[in-house]
């Protein structure tokens, strides 16, 4: 995939009733498409469609749970223009989702959980978010042990990719995601924001999302040491969305869109008046 001229926004719609930022919200077809088409109009340019939660901690749901959740927003969404992409590490999701209309694979677990993936994303010829991924979420904090953090992650992504081209996906198609949050402390998270030029370096674009984290909401507790609430981290969302920007990410994966959209059209603005 080519590198935009700017960092791409991608807002996340998450069609789960046990999601960390806004589950059950948007479970009902109409108000995940209404929220969607919301999104679309303050500027997203991709809007993620997610049917399982992957917060810390969280259970598996059937595949068959997972399809029902999310083709019927991914089939209306489509119908309407929108460029849609699916939140999943499971194939037979990725299929029907394909079929339905999305046209991005977002996977978190970077093709790991499902040795099926790579050929369905190379039969339908679309992208794939290739994520860092160490294991399903009822685990994957205990997996967070790193002698090197940037140096793995950058190791282990490029064996991802590896995996994938082996598997016939076009490395046109590829983008990276050091998963943030994803068997990583705050400090793992914060060594990899400083340090994405290493996961550059791979040669493909890089996708950041660090959207409501609680590595967020531990960085700004109270006196008390009580972590901010999730719905009061948007401001922090947007500096991270700002530094990614900066950095030459290729997107950022946020909630709240609006204000992603708008920073990163300020730091163009600055960037052409710098020459």
């Amino acid at each position: 995939m080519n590198v935009p001229d700017r960092c791409r926004v991608m807002g996340v719609l998450n069609v789960t009733p046990d999601s960390f930022s806004d589950g059950g919200r948007y479970e009902n077809l109409d108000a995940a498409v209404s929220h969607a088409l919301e999104l679309v109009g303050q500027g997203a340019d991709y809007v993620d469609v997610g049917g399982e939660s992957t917060r810390p901690g969280a259970e598996r749901v059937d595949a068959d749970v997972e399809i029902e959740r999310v083709v019927p927003v991914i089939r209306e969404l489509a119908s309407a223009g929108v460029a849609v992409s699916i939140d999943t590490t499971r194939a037979a999701v990725a299929e029907a989702s394909l079929k339905a209309g999305a046209t991005v694979v977002n996977d978190v677990s970077g093709g790991l959980a499902d040795a099926r993936m790579g050929a369905v994303v190379a039969d339908a010829g679309c992208p794939w978010i290739l994520m860092h991924w160490r294991g399903h979420s009822r685990r994957m904090q205990s997996l967070a042990q790193y002698d090197d953090v940037v140096t793995e992650v950058r190791d282990e992504l490029s064996a991802r990719v590896d995996a994938a081209l082996a598997a016939g996906v076009s490395s046109d198609a590829l983008i990276l995601d050091p998963g943030l949050g994803f068997a990583k402390t705050g400090v793992h998270n914060w060594e990899l924001l400083a340090r994405l030029d290493v996961l550059q370096a791979l040669g493909f674009p890089v996708l950041v999302g660090a959207s409501r984290k609680s590595f967020l909401g531990r960085l700004l507790a109270d006196d008390e040491g009580k972590p901010r609430s999730v719905d009061e981290r948007e401001d922090a969302t947007l500096a991270i969305t700002v530094l990614a920007a900066q950095a030459g990410a290729w997107g950022v994966r946020v909630h709240g869109v609006r204000a992603s959209v708008d920073a990163i059209a300020v730091l163009e603005a600055y960037r052409r008046a710098r020459g």
